[in-house]
């Protein structure tokens, strides 16, 4: 085992777009677990975009990251010591110990994994967090019925691959947006969507237009802006917004002008921002449901490893450049599970 603990510390708080010099990669003593905890070694930690707003001090649906401690973040690790009666060393685990090597806890809220269901690394995307937010933000906010259209947008991104795959599944024309070809092209060959929009390479509400001929009757909301200003010009009567995420917005020092929201109003629209955390109730299902479809094919994934905690946070700032293509995360260290899983 390693004799020093590599952590990746927040700083200081940003003003707008994060910075390198936000963040300092530090060498601390390794931890040692008391009676009824757990020491585990990550494996992966997941960078998401709602890390930008932990980053900042202030109210908000949950405790803010602190100045001088490890970044938050979701992760999967390897079990090396337990005095915990319900993990033993070789236990793989889903918690939330941040972008550091090593962490000792509690294990509240952890849940052990099984390589052999599907890879470890699933767990912090598709069977995880972003999977689960596109699970219960569609069909619990969303409730798509055969036949709607379903328009979603960072449709090449972690939630927004699984929401439109998860539309097609219940028998919705799916169209994406996102912002480079190759992700168009990739979200329609490989994960089935009917249609997808590049909204740098063209006029948005015209492509939209193009590619939902009968209207937009569900709208899953990951980015805001131009976006979602060109999406209400062509919403249906009783069209439903899941609110998931404003990613244009996260880095802006003033309030950014509001589409117009007369359509809402027009057409008796429902939008409705969700947490995933407020819906553990559906944990249950959503492993059932998808785990089933990631095994049988019609449910896939696509992961964007970056090797090494140092480099999490060049990784995280390109989540707001589009850099990113797929899930991300950062490989801590050496995952023992690689094979079993292929199996």
């Amino acid at each position: 085992m390693a004799v020093v603990n590599r952590q990746v510390l927040l700083k200081r708080r940003p003003t707008g777009a994060p910075t390198i010099g936000d963040f300092e990669v530090v060498d601390a003593p390794m931890p040692a677990p008391t009676e009824g905890e757990i020491l585990c070694r990550t494996i992966y930690l997941s960078l998401d975009p709602y890390m930008r707003g932990r980053m900042n001090e202030g109210r908000s649906y949950a405790t803010p990251a602190q100045v001088g401690k490890p970044m938050v973040g979701g992760t999967v690790g390897e079990v090396v010591e337990s005095r915990h009666p319900g993990f033993a060393r070789g236990d793989f685990v889903l918690g939330y110990d941040g972008w550091q090597a090593y962490a000792v806890s509690q294990g509240v809220g952890a849940r052990k994994l099984d390589p052999k269901q599907a890879p470890i690394s699933t767990a912090l995307g598709v069977l995880g967090m972003p999977g689960m937010t596109a699970y219960v933000g569609l069909l619990d906010i969303g409730k798509p019925k055969e036949g709607e259209t379903v328009v979603v947008s960072a449709a090449a991104g972690a939630v927004g691959s699984a929401v439109g795959q998860i539309a097609k599944i219940k028998g919705c024309r799916v169209v994406g947006v996102v912002g480079s070809r190759e992700k168009c092209e990739h979200v329609v060959k490989e994960l089935g969507f009917d249609a997808c929009v590049n909204h740098k390479a063209e006029d948005l509400v015209q492509a939209l237009e193009k590619a939902c001929p009968r209207g937009i009757d569900i709208y899953f909301e990951n980015v805001g802006g131009g976006v979602l200003a060109a999406v209400l010009r062509l919403i249906n009567p009783n069209a439903r917004i899941p609110l998931c995420g404003l990613i244009s917005e996260y880095n802006a020092t003033t309030p950014p002008p509001g589409p117009n929201l007369r359509p809402l109003l027009v057409n008796r629209a429902l939008i409705k921002g969700f947490i995933v955390f407020d819906h553990a109730d559906r944990l249950g299902e959503f492993l059932r449901d998808c785990t089933g479809w990631v095994r049988e094919g019609r449910l896939k994934y696509r992961e964007d490893i970056v090797e090494g905690l140092e480099n999490a946070p060049s990784a995280f700032l390109g989540l707001f450049q589009g850099r990113n293509f797929g899930k991300l995360l950062v490989r801590v260290g050496d995952d023992p599970t690689r094979s079993i899983a292929s199996r």
